[in-house]
């Protein structure tokens, strides 16, 4: 089985972002896949986009009066930083369990599977309201033989709950948002307003005065966050205290990034948030879609009250389609778009296979940064408003582009002793934390995080100076 090669892959999302092809010779990839076990190339994905990310910020600090830089990219530790919420310590202790205890795959009556993600209370309740059960595996798997797979998902997403049938390549290619997404590129940039060119001044590091204002949850949005503060951005974490966290991922997220809390349906913390906005040069929001714009923060509304905003929109499914608007994460789409069965039958195993890595969401992350950086190089040479789009399936599609990985599973799942040497100990406002370092190592300019992960609404709605 023949992959995608690391180097093609960086330069497919490089030509995506619309950079200029001359800056791909500075990049350094070593390394081959599989460094997980998955018959997926997830250590050439991890690479390739976690480069793409670094290169484009070195791109952006030589346009900003900077000089070339090298971006070297190993891939071991690409594939350690994918899955970085599992290598998280707090003082030597691993995270809490991130999962709800029934989460996870089962068999409905008709023999088809569907996945359930349970981990907000309000999805946990509402999905044991649909199937009359309790809060038991056992109970949950009674329950679900009453019922046909796609009649649970149907049911689900009318109540907006997460639930998704476990699909394969061919079914979701066939099916109508399958073919929606087809048509797409790996991410969309585009220009939604009218704004003159905002050059950045020389600085210290590639984002170093860029104000990012971060409004998602989970992991893809807020490792896009994450990146961008990782060269320099002062990224504003904006939560509301109204919605459950998982306070793991805020910990490992929350790396380089100040946080505040603000209740958007409260008139003054929405005149704070619109306040944010004027100063910022960079909106990332993963919320349900058009959930933002019913509350006045949409891109065209923002596009015209702060032009020259760069606004990044995380879906599970995408921007077109029967399911534009549907809620998800990772793991069901992993379910819905063909990825467990395909890693099954590459297994040999007769029920659905996750993938080694929250793949989607680690790789929308890093494709979440370099779409920002490059729409923040357009601004600076063309000027103009810009949108955009990434989302969880798109992600996916890439994915398998790159193709298959023979022996794929012949590698050992590396544990945290296997990854020591790409750690690092800092301290944070949860007690000593031990993490991956950032894989994209810039010649030049560092990245890393000065700043320590903080509980949430540790900080002050306000900017820093620049």
């Amino acid at each position: 089985m023949a992959h995608t090669s690391p180097t093609q892959a960086l330069a497919e999302l490089w030509h995506a972002a619309g950079l200029d092809p001359a800056e791909l010779a500075h990049a350094h990839l070593t390394g081959h896949d599989p460094v997980l076990p998955s018959s997926f190339a997830l250590g050439t994905a991890a690479q390739a986009s976690i480069a793409a990310a670094g290169l484009a910020a070195a791109s952006l600090w030589r346009q900003r009066g900077g000089t070339a830089q090298q971006v070297a990219v190993e891939m071991r530790h690409a594939a350690a930083e994918f899955r970085s919420e599992r290598y998280l310590r707090v003082d030597g202790a691993p995270a809490p369990e991130l999962w709800d205890a029934i989460a996870g795959a089962y068999r409905c009556g008709d023999g088809r599977w569907v996945r359930l993600h349970t981990n907000f209370p309000h999805h946990c309740d509402g999905v044991l309201a649909l199937l009359g059960c309790t809060h038991e595996r056992a109970s949950v798997a009674a329950a679900l033989q009453n019922w046909h797979a796609q009649d649970v998902e149907d049911a689900a997403a009318e109540r907006g709950l997460v639930v998704a049938m476990l699909r394969s390549f061919d079914e979701w290619d066939a099916h109508p948002q399958g073919r929606a997404l087809a048509k797409l590129p790996v991410f969309t940039l585009e220009k939604i307003g009218d704004a003159p060119p905002q050059p950045l001044p020389p600085a210290a590091r590639p984002l170093a005065g860029v104000r990012v204002l971060d409004l998602t949850r989970i992991i893809a949005g807020p490792v896009g966050g994450r990146t961008l503060a990782a060269h320099g951005a002062d990224v504003l974490l904006v939560t509301s205290p109204r919605l459950p966290a998982i306070a793991p991922l805020v910990i490992d997220t929350g790396r380089g990034k100040r946080s505040c809390q603000l209740d958007l349906t409260d008139a003054a913390d929405h005149a704070t948030l619109a306040r944010l906005v004027d100063d910022a040069d960079v909106f990332l929001q993963g919320y349900r879609p058009g959930g933002l714009a019913e509350l006045g923060f949409g891109p065209q509304q923002l596009a015209e009250r702060r032009p020259g905003l760069v606004y990044v929109s995380l879906t599970a499914y995408g921007h077109v389609g029967p399911w534009a608007g549907r809620r998800g994460f990772d793991s069901l789409v992993q379910t819905a778009s063909g990825f467990n069965h395909a890693e099954a039958q590459a297994a040999g195993r007769d029920e659905p296979l996750a993938l080694p890595a929250q793949a989607l969401d680690h790789a929308a992350g890093y494709l979440i940064a370099l779409g920002t950086i490059a729409a923040l190089h357009r601004r600076a040479s063309e000027g103009g408003s810009w949108h955009v789009h990434v989302s969880l399936a798109q992600t996916g599609l890439w994915l398998r582009r790159l193709g298959r990985v023979e022996h794929g599973f012949s590698v050992p799942d590396p544990d945290l002793a296997a990854v020591q040497d790409l750690l690092y100990t800092a301290p944070s406002g949860f007690g000593q934390l031990r993490g991956v370092r950032h894989a994209a190592q810039l010649a030049v300019t560092p990245a890393g995080w000065p700043r320590p992960a903080v509980p949430l609404g540790h900080d002050p709605a306000v900017w820093l100076p620049r």
